[in-house]
């Protein structure tokens, strides 16, 4: 697969978010050893319902759009961690913005578009003032887990925490002179 280049990152449109809570839902399901619906369904209707983030202070539904006007992909970016919405501590964490619910279309895997929405947030952080990025993860998502860690993000076990039996884990990616080159 090649990487796409023209994709165009922006906040959604309210038209756009059935579509990508749909996304969403069909991504998460999918993954192996991850919770189904029947196992979490408020996790899923939390999906089904991703446009109701963007009603929070600080909060972007970001997209990642082709040239075609398909979404590709797409995130919540929290500019103030109280509303992050997460277990464990991370909800406490000042000067820090917060990354959620990245799912990338399965058939544009590996092109780049997860890497493209999550500098996106960096950027959004960076645009902030913010000294660090925190996010969560399961190992379920062992691909994202393995983007974010050559990104330079770093396990953080202190936001660790489980969402009923499943184990979620917690990166920080600090923002200082060092960060500036992640590419």
């Amino acid at each position: 697969m090649s990487r796409i280049h023209s994709i165009t990152i922006r906040e959604a449109m309210s038209n756009e978010f059935d579509e990508l809570g749909q996304m969403m839902i069909d991504v998460y399901s999918q993954l192996e050893d991850f919770p189904s619906m029947d196992e979490q369904p408020d996790y899923y209707k939390m999906l089904a319902n991703i446009g109701d983030f963007t009603k929070k202070p600080d909060t972007k539904l970001l997209v990642a759009i082709s040239p075609e006007s398909k979404i590709l992909g797409g995130v919540v970016y929290f500019g103030d961690m109280k509303y992050y919405g997460s277990g464990g501590t991370a909800t406490k964490v000042i000067n820090a913005s917060g990354i959620r619910l990245l799912a990338v279309d399965p058939n544009t895997r590996g092109m780049g578009v997860g890497k493209a929405l999550t500098l996106a947030c960096i950027q959004n952080a960076r645009d902030r003032n913010q000294s660090e990025v925190i996010l969560h993860t399961t190992k379920a998502m062992e691909i994202a887990w393995g983007m974010y860690e050559k990104m330079g993000f770093k396990r953080s076990p202190d936001l660790d925490f489980k969402q009923e039996q499943l184990a979620v884990y917690g990166f920080r990616l600090k923002l200082d002179e060092t960060s500036d080159r992640i590419a």
